[in-house]
Formats: C-alpha cells, sequence, structure tokens
C-alpha cells in the first residue's frame, strides 16, 4: 500500500468520527446536566445549587438536575464528578473541601488538580455565634471573656477540617484559646449552643440567623469579607480589629478535568449571567445568602489563593481530618 492510499484510509477513518463527535459539541446541552451537591438535601451548599441550577437551566434549555451524594466530608461526591465521563453532564457544586481536604487527608481517592474551577456561585457568611448567656455582644468582649476563662472555651465545629473549625484557629492565631468540641454537622452545632452544652461556634448565615432573630444565639461577627446585606448591623472580624479572621461557606462549580474548554467557556458565561440576575439574587439575598458572579479567571484565582492561605494554617495547626 503506498503512503498516499495509507493516508486517505486513515482519512476515511477518523474524518466520519470526527463529524460525529463535532455537532455534539456544538449542540451541547442536548439532554439533562447534572449538578452534583457533595451534601446533604437542605444546607446552604444544596440551597444555593438549586436556585443556581434552575436559573442556569432556563438559559441552557434544558434542564439542570441536582443530585445530592453526601458523606467523607464532601468527599465521596467529589470523587464521584473527579472520575465522572468528562463530556460536560456532570458538574459538582464544590464548597471549601475542595480546597482543604487535600491538606488534612494522606487517602484522598483523587487529585485536587482532577477538578476544574469553573465559577464562583454565592457566599453563605460563617457568624460567630454565642449562646446568650455569654457576656458579649462583640468579638473584642468575647475575646476578653475567653482570656478570663481557665482553660479555654469551648468551640462547636461541624469536624475537623469543616469551616468552623478554620474559624477556631483563626481565633486562637488571635490569641484566644479555644477548645475544640466537634460534632457531626454545622446544625448540631448550633443546637449544641443553644442548648448551652458549649457557649460558642461559627456557621452559615442561613443556619445561624433565624436562630438569632428568635433570640436563641447571639451574633458577634461575621467572619465574611463585607457585612451581610440581609444583616447589615453586624459588623465583620476585620472591622472589629481581627484581619485574620476572614472565611465563608461558598459555593462554586467544578467540571472533570478533561471537559472540553468550550463547554466549560458557555458553561461559565450562563453561570455567571445567571448569578448576575435579579431573580437570583433576590431569592439568596434574603436568606443572608451573598451571591459573588465572577468568570473562571477569577474562580481560579480564588482557589489558587484559598489553597495557600489556608493550607500554611492547616499545617501550622497540625489539622486533621476525623476519621
Amino acid at each position: 500500500m503506498t503512503i498516499r492510499r495509507l493516508f486517505f484510509c486513515i482519512a476515511a477513518t477518523l474524518v466520519p468520527a470526527l463529524l460525529a463527535a463535532g455537532p455534539a459539541r456544538a449542540d451541547w446541552p442536548d439532554h439533562p446536566i447534572k449538578w452534583v451537591v457533595p451534601f446533604g438535601p437542605g444546607g446552604a451548599n444544596d440551597l444555593i445549587a438549586r436556585a443556581a441550577a434552575e436559573a442556569v437551566s432556563k438559559r441552557l434549555g434544558q434542564p439542570v438536575v441536582i443530585e445530592n451524594k453526601p458523606g467523607a466530608g464532601a468527599i465521596i461526591g467529589a470523587d464521584y464528578v473527579a472520575k465522572a465521563k468528562p463530556d460536560g453532564y456532570t458538574w459538582l457544586i464544590g464548597a471549601a473541601g475542595v480546597v482543604t481536604n487535600s491538606m488534612l487527608r494522606s487517602d484522598m481517592p483523587y487529585a485536587d488538580g482532577d477538578l476544574v474551577p469553573v465559577g464562583m456561585i454565592a457566599v453563605a457568611p460563617s457568624v460567630i455565634a454565642v449562646h446568650p448567656s455569654v457576656p458579649a455582644s462583640n468579638l473584642k468582649e468575647f475575646v476578653a471573656w475567653a482570656k478570663t476563662r481557665p482553660g479555654g472555651v469551648d468551640w462547636a465545629t461541624a469536624g475537623g477540617g469543616s469551616t468552623p473549625h478554620f474559624v477556631a484557629e483563626m481565633l486562637r492565631e488571635a490569641g484566644v484559646a479555644i477548645v475544640i468540641v466537634p460534632y457531626k454537622s454545622g446544625s448540631e452545632g448550633v443546637t449544641a449552643v443553644i442548648s448551652n452544652n458549649v457557649p460558642a461556634t461559627s456557621e452559615a448565615s442561613i443556619v445561624v440567623l433565624p436562630q438569632v432573630k428568635g433570640g436563641k444565639l447571639k451574633a458577634i461577627a461575621t467572619t465574611y469579607s463585607k457585612r451581610i446585606t440581609a444583616y447589615d448591623t453586624l459588623p465583620t472580624a476585620i472591622e472589629q480589629g481581627f484581619p485574620g479572621i476572614n472565611i465563608g461557606h461558598w459555593a462554586g462549580l467544578f467540571a472533570p478535568k478533561g471537559t472540553p474548554p468550550s463547554i466549560v467557556e458557555r458553561m461559565s458565561r450562563e453561570l455567571e449571567a445567571a448569578v448576575r440576575s435579579a431573580e437570583f439574587r433576590d431569592r439568596m439575598v434574603p436568606s443572608g445568602i451573598e451571591p459573588e458572579p465572577g468568570t473562571t479567571a477569577a474562580f481560579v484565582a480564588f482557589v489558587t489563593a484559598e489553597r495557600e492561605r489556608l493550607g500554611k494554617l492547616a499545617k501550622k495547626a497540625n489539622m486533621q481530618a476525623d476519621r
């Protein structure tokens, strides 16, 4: 067989396959899309995901279906997406665990690079809350009170490596003696403070603010970078003189490594437009959640910076995930 004939034989085989694959990408999406939430229904990540999915599905013309896959500090759901076919039909609604889990575990089933950042969606700001009997109405008073208590202050977390755990370590960096009391979830930790079994914790605004408004908890600071729109009388930790106490319960979209760039770019555009919409904002803001629209580049920069910042803290504090 001549080289020329061999070339035409190869072309005859490859071209139809390429042409068959082309329209599928050009027509994406042509069937329902799945967003995996690595937590159970009803939490901040799940609520953000469902609101964003509804808005994005209208723009794409296909249903965006939420599938909850909780467990192992969000690793089960993240691992499922990391190993999914990268065809643009399976995505992850990631949270801080996507950044921090590999810092705290040596047995990760996937690599950080197996999940590609696509876009930020929203933040449920973290709120430091105490039992109403605690004699502190702000963070400075809380720190002063904590320093008078022998052995330090008990602090409820949602387990090792959770956002409340990071807030506790940030308070330790500020000179507060903290005794970690781990619970299985943020809701359990909040219930422990309401019951006065533990005097203090931090948790997502959507979980804490209803209890604050009901008089069951006292909010003394938000650890977000700005005040919460729905509760703008609550100052940030930064405003109160604690610049190192800065973290939120964020939710963002990730794709499996290898997802075609054209699909990632399209999803990023539609997601950003959906999050910027008045409909999404009106649905999120009253519950204490802040929409955070942005480009893929901005989200990549955020994830990179958080991995470096929180990695240093985790290493210094010898933080480990629960086993």
